[in-house]
C-alpha cells in the first residue's frame, strides 16, 4: 500500500487510541511505552501522529550514552516525552531510513530524506535528518502539516501592519523582504502572501529550499545544487518564464542579491528572506553580500522583520496588576507611540491602570502544564520612501538608520512585543526571552 500511494497511512485505530487517551506530553510518553513492544511499524506511526495531535512541529529522537532520549518541539520549547533502549532504537532508525529513501548502510555522515503520511487522507510530509553524533545518529523529523498554512487574515496582524502588508503586496513590482532568524515565522508568513494575491491572471514561480508546503495554482521549484539549479541559477532560468511574481526562499549570495533585486526593477514582485537580526540590517547586509545601494534604494519597497512569541493559555492565565518594575519598563517602551496608533490597535491610553496576563506556573491540561498555548508573530516593518531612498545612497550603517525609522514613528519588534503583553495575550518576560530588552 506504501508503495502504491507513495504515502504511510497512520491506521485508525491508532488515531482513535491516541485522540482518545494521550492529549497531554505524560501520556503521550505513555503511550509510546506501551507500543514499544509491538512492532516498529506501529510504534512509529505512535510516535508520529502523537506529535501532530500536540501540535508539535518536529520530533528529536537522541542517543546517549546509556538510553535513548525522545523529545518533541511544542512553540518553539523542546519537551523531554519518554526513554528507551537501544535496541528499539535501531529498529525505529532502520523503519525510518527506509521511508525516508536515505540510505541504511551509511552511518558516519549526516543524511537527508522525506517521506509522506497520511491521516484520514489528509497528507503530511515529514523531513528527516540523521546526524552521526558520539553515541549513534542523532534523527529530526520536521512535520510539515499543511494545517499551518495560514491566510494573511488569520495570522493574527495588528490592524495597522496588516492594512500595509495588503497595500504592499498589490505592488505591480519591487521586493519585499521578511527577516528574522531560523524559526520565526518568515516562510508562513509569505506564504500568507502568496495566497493573498494569488489568482488566474497571474503567474506565481517559486524557488525554495525546500519546498515545505504546496500551494495550489503556484509553480513551485526546489534548488538542487548537484544539478546546477542553485538559487542564483535558478532565478535566471524563471526571469525567463515571464512571471508576474517570484518568490526566492533565501537570499544566500551576491549573485542571487543581485538577480532578486535586478528583477523586482525589470516588472516583477519579488518575494524573499534574509537572515538579519532586524529589519534597519537588512540594508547593510545586502550591501556586504555586493549588491549596489542605487539598486537596493530604488527596488526595495517593504522590509518586515519578525519574531513568534507564545501566547499565554486562556484556560489558566490570571490578569492581574504589574509589579512596579514591569510597569515602568511598559510604560518607558510605549512612551513615543502615536495617540492614533492607540486608538487603532485598542490600546489603553492610560497605562497606569492595566492588568497583564500571568502564567499559571503548573499550568492546565489545555496547554499540558506549560502555561503558553500557541505562537503568533510580532514585527518591526518600514517602507522605504524619498527620505530613505536618499539615506540609502549614503551607505549608513545600522545604528543610524534605524535612529531615522523610530524617529519617523516605527513600531520597533520590542514595541510590538510590549503592545501584545498590553493587549493580553503574551507576558512581559516571554517578550524578553524572545527579543532581549531595549535600550
Amino acid at each position: 500500500m506504501e508503495k502504491l500511494l507513495g504515502a504511510v497511512e497512520i491506521p485508525k485505530d491508532i488515531i482513535k487510541n491516541i485522540k482518545d487517551s494521550a492529549t497531554n506530553l505524560s501520556d503521550f510518553g505513555k503511550k509510546i511505552d506501551e507500543y514499544a513492544s509491538q512492532n516498529t511499524t506501529n510504534l512509529l506511526d505512535v510516535v508520529l501522529f502523537g506529535a501532530i495531535n500536540l501540535e508539535s512541529s518536529d520530533i528529536h529522537i537522541e542517543p546517549q550514552s546509556d538510553h535513548i532520549k525522545l523529545r518533541i518541539r511544542i512553540d518553539g520549547i523542546l519537551h523531554d516525552v519518554i526513554s528507551f533502549q537501544q535496541d528499539i532504537y535501531q529498529h525505529l532508525l532502520s523503519r525510518l531510513k527506509l521511508l525516508s529513501k536515505i540510505k541504511l548502510n551509511i552511518n558516519d555522515k549526516p543524511q537527508d530524506g522525506r517521506f509522506t503520511i497520511t491521516i484520514e487522507k489528509a497528507p503530511i510530509e515529514i523531513r528527516t535528518s540523521t546526524l552521526p553524533a558520539e553515541y549513534g545518529e542523532s534523527i529530526v523529523m520536521r512535520i510539515l502539516n499543511p494545517k499551518n498554512l495560514m491566510q494573511l487574515e488569520t495570522l493574527g496582524l495588528r490592524k495597522d501592519i496588516h492594512d500595509i502588508f495588503e497595500q504592499e503586496i498589490k505592488r505591480p513590482n519591487g521586493m519585499i523582504v521578511v527577516t528574522g532568524p531560523t524559526g520565526s515565522g518568515k516562510t508562513t508568513t509569505l506564504y500568507a502572501f502568496l495566497m493573498k494575491v494569488q489568482n488566474p491572471e497571474i503567474k506565481i514561480i517559486t524557488i525554495e529550499d525546500p519546498i515545505e508546503y504546496h500551494i495550489q495554482g503556484v509553480s513551485q521549484t526546489q534548488v538542487a545544487p548537484e544539478k546546477g539549479y542553485t538559487f542564483s541559477e535558478g532565478l535566471k532560468s524563471i526571469v525567463r518564464q515571464d512571471p508576474d511574481i517570484i518568490l526566492v526562499g533565501e537570499i544566500r549570495d551576491s549573485q542571487t542579491a543581485k538577480i532578486a533585486l535586478q528583477a523586482s526593477l525589470t516588472g516583477h514582485l519579488v518575494f524573499s528572506t534574509l537572515h538579519t537580526n532586524d529589519a534597519a540590517g537588512t540594508i547593510p547586509r545586502l550591501v556586504d553580500l555586493g549588491a549596489s545601494e542605487s539598486s537596493i534604494a530604488s527596488a526595495i519597497k517593504m522590509i518586515v522583520s519578525e519574531r513568534l512569541i507564545r501566547k499565554v493559555c486562556k484556560k489558566c492565565a490570571v490578569a492581574k496588576k504589574p509589579s512596579a518594575e514591569d510597569l515602568a519598563e511598559i510604560k518607558k517602551g510605549l512612551h513615543h507611540i502615536p495617540k492614533t496608533l492607540t486608538k487603532n490597535i485598542g490600546l489603553a491610553e492610560d497605562l497606569d491602570n492595566i492588568k497583564t496576563m500571568q502564567i499559571s506556573k503548573k499550568g492546565c491540561v489545555a496547554c499540558n502544564f506549560i502555561g503558553y498555548k500557541g505562537r503568533k508573530g510580532i514585527f518591526e516593518v518600514f517602507l522605504i520612501d524619498d527620505q530613505m531612498e536618499k539615506f540609502i545612497l549614503t551607505n549608513p550603517p545600522v545604528s543610524s538608520i534605524k535612529e531615522l525609522l523610530v524617529k519617523n514613528g516605527m513600531i520597533t519588534i520590542y514595541q510590538s512585543g510590549l503592545i501584545e503583553v498590553v493587549l493580553g495575550e503574551t507576558t512581559l518576560e516571554e517578550v524578553k526571552k524572545v527579543v532581549g530588552e531595549e535600550e
